[in-house]
């Protein structure tokens, strides 16, 4: 089983899983991608997964219907282009012989859902978990509470440690930006960092990255860490517990240059 990552837009990735003749893409913002690789390697389009509503990853969907050989699968609580499959937290979706785990993880949009494949076939266990985590950050608080976003990254953390964590966008240079203001003296993240600007440098991409990477250069998944909480209350001197240290980083991040 092979996993692609299909740039998009400026700054997206659509994920493609394929077996060599059959394959399924992740949040197809938009179809040409997808259709370049389906021709590139003689692939058909068995499924379609969705994680959330946003245009940037639904807006391919219908343009590929016609393609399609399965099902679109999408969060039961969000408007997605119909026909889809409804998915909530403790689901599955099988599709090319796999068995995903859906996951709800609410926050940057009100019914997000992130898609968990164990160990198998495929090698080590993947995540697509769209926008609600980030290599070195996660999603903005669009529609959710920072209540609900610290429950759905704890519920993410808590996978396995090999995890590939398939984020749906190339923001990990600015998020470990500010990940370096929040922890200036981690020393994992600073090696992590050089080596993700010697990829971008030539060309390359800094993801998947993994679950235990993310635990320890992530501020997002370090809440209860003391220079993480330190940090967060110079922001904000209010700051007390996870859920307020959570929501003084996003704020901080928010306007971060």
């Amino acid at each position: 089983m092979q996993l692609l990552a299909l740039p998009a837009f400026t700054d997206n990735y659509i994920w493609m899983l394929h077996d060599g003749k059959q394959a399924l893409v992740v949040d197809p913002g938009e179809a040409e991608p997808v259709q370049a690789a389906l021709q590139a390697h003689g692939l058909k389009l068995a499924g379609i997964l969705v994680t959330h509503h946003h245009g940037d990853h639904v807006g391919g969907v219908d343009a590929l219907r016609p393609l399609l050989q399965g099902p679109v699968f999408g969060p039961a609580r969000e408007s997605i282009p119909q026909p889809c499959t409804p998915l909530n937290g403790g689901d599955t979706a099988e599709l090319l012989g796999l068995r995903f785990q859906v996951i709800d993880v609410p926050g940057h949009t009100a019914g997000h859902i992130a898609y968990f494949l164990p160990a198998g076939p495929q090698g080590t266990p993947v995540l697509f978990c769209g926008d609600t985590l980030f290599s070195g950050g996660c999603g903005r608080l669009f529609e959710g509470t920072a209540t609900q976003m610290l429950s759905s990254l704890s519920a993410l953390a808590a996978l396995p440690a090999d995890t590939r964590v398939c984020c749906a966008h190339e923001y990990t240079l600015s998020n470990l930006r500010f990940a370096a203001a929040v922890e200036p003296h981690n020393s994992t993240l600073a090696q992590h960092r050089a080596w993700c600007e010697n990829q971008r440098a030539h060309g390359g991409i800094t993801l998947p990255s993994s679950i235990g990477l993310e635990k320890q250069i992530n501020p997002f998944l370090r809440t209860s860490q003391p220079d993480v909480v330190r940090a967060a209350q110079e922001r904000n001197p209010g700051a007390l517990g996870d859920v307020a240290v959570l929501a003084a980083l996003r704020e901080w991040k928010n306007g971060f240059q």
